[in-house]
């Protein structure tokens, strides 16, 4: 597939993580000295997916392409190690990507479409989830996916159907050498989202707002700021 390139300056990208993973250094108050720190950080590696991604690289992520020494590298590194078995719609279970949308509205629908649908498996939709938002700029070319004329498998509604088609796109793009790829949200009509297939082009991370999802018996959820 031919797809145009875009330019963009995007200064402020929304990402929203789960609070459960938006928290100072936990170690620290453990140890009384560095040394007994490093101790316990080697052993955290053993499990940390994203530890051993930054030391050895895991997957199909290469440990020189992880970020260090910025604030927010734990956030980008970790969105590139932990990865689904089944993958998302751009990308696939080997290596991880970082999206985000332009509008907040956007990203939130994003989010909250995942989650009723992990709730539509157990049954029962009666729930609260706070996010906290990750801003982020991207500057340069980009593929873009808005100027289709027709509609594209991997733009799909339903993930069975659509993500090993996006999948297949991806890898595609990444071996030319793409560093990102803009799309239509599939979850809210009229927004804009964009993933990132490299670490190094997620500039400038930074914290925004907090948001409360609630579930109170039906899929259709209420957002609150936290």
């Amino acid at each position: 597939m031919k797809l145009p390139l875009t330019a963009i300056a995007e200064p402020a990208t929304m990402r929203l993580i789960s609070t459960a993973y938006f928290k100072p250094p936990v170690l620290r108050p453990l140890v009384d000295t560095d040394e007994e720190l490093d101790i316990l950080a080697e052993i955290e590696g053993l499990t940390s997916r994203r530890l051993r991604a930054e030391t050895s690289g895991v997957g199909a992520l290469d440990a020189r392409e992880m970020i260090f020494r910025a604030w927010g590298h734990t956030y980008i590194n970790a969105a590139f190690a932990y990865t689904r078995a089944e993958g998302n719609r751009f990308n696939g279970g080997e290596r991880g990507a970082w999206y985000c949308a332009f509008e907040e509205l956007t990203a939130i629908a994003e989010v909250g479409y995942h989650r009723s649908r992990e709730l539509t498996r157990i049954g029962r939709f009666h729930d609260e989830a706070i996010y906290q938002s990750l801003l982020a700029g991207f500057i340069g070319d980009f593929h873009d996916l808005r100027p289709a004329a027709k509609p594209i498998a991997c733009l799909g509604a339903d993930p069975a159907m659509a993500y090993p088609e996006g999948q297949a796109l991806a890898r595609a793009l990444r071996e030319d050498g793409a560093r990102g790829l803009i799309y239509p949200s599939v979850r809210r009509a009229g927004g804009t989202c964009l993933v990132a297939f490299e670490p190094h082009t997620v500039q400038n991370v930074r914290p925004g707002a907090r948001w409360k999802l609630i579930w109170d018996g039906s899929p259709e959820y209420t957002v609150t700021t936290d």
